[in-house]
């Protein structure tokens, strides 16, 4: 009878003390839970800046047309004439020749046939294209008013509109990461401010990454000269009393 009322203190000590460290162990975790909840605030910072496109493209196309097979002699002479005519222009725009590359010139057939498929007429064309590669992106504006001399010679000319590129985002991104880690500390500050605590040191953080837009736009980044970029990153600062 004594030795089984032992056991039994024993086995209920025993339970005891795995209560208590399992007591001990969620407290411990909840304190440590607590203490990193508390501790650290997760933030973001943004930075922005206005830049300008250093590289442009530019495609100047023209056409010729004729109806007569006979004549694709000629239209090729007359294409010719008009690429040289396109590229004088460009010169004369300030554009080095090593700005300006010539295209090669695309031949079309077209048919026309009436409802009983009998051919009633055949259009022959050449398309060729002069394309424009430049860091002188203003200067693009004034030699695309000027094509409509070409058009009033004569020339059959497609005027497509430029695309506009930033290719210089490495020189502007240590500054603008810069940046955007030091509002992303104002906005920790004004929350440790709230909190009655201050800010440490960086536990983490990640950045986002670079989003070039045409100014004005919601996307697209090659329609205008003016571009914004932009980059956010999420920092999580620590927090101290």
């Amino acid at each position: 009878m004594a030795e089984s009322r032992r056991d039994n203190i024993l086995i209920a000590a025993l339970l005891l003390a795995v209560g208590i460290a399992a007591c001990g162990y969620f407290i411990s975790q909840t304190m440590y839970n607590s203490k990193v909840g508390i501790n650290t605030a997760e933030v973001k910072g943004l930075a922005e800046k206005r830049v300008e496109a250093d590289r442009a493209y530019w495609r100047i196309q023209y056409t010729v047309s004729g109806n007569n097979k006979n004549e694709i002699a000629n239209l090729y002479e007359q294409s010719e004439s008009a690429q040289s005519q396109v590229i004088d222009l460009l010169k004369t725009s300030g554009f080095a020749e090593s700005e300006i590359i010539p295209g090669v010139i695309d031949y079309r057939r077209s048919e026309f046939r009436d409802e009983n498929q009998n051919l009633v007429e055949e259009k022959f064309i050449l398309v060729g294209s002069v394309d424009v590669e430049t860091d002188q992106v203003r200067l693009l504006s004034t030699a695309r008013s000027e094509m409509n001399e070409l058009i009033a010679r004569g020339i059959d000319i497609t005027n497509n509109a430029p695309s506009y590129y930033f290719t210089k985002l490495n020189d502007i991104k240590p500054d603008m990461l810069k940046e955007a880690t030091t509002n992303a500390r104002l906005a920790a500050n004004e929350f440790a401010a709230n909190a009655g605590v201050e800010v440490g040191g960086i536990r983490s953080a990640r950045q986002g990454g670079f989003i070039i837009r045409d100014v004005g736009e919601n996307y697209g980044d090659t329609k205008k000269i003016e571009k914004d970029v932009r980059v956010v990153t999420t920092i999580t600062f620590y927090l101290t009393k």
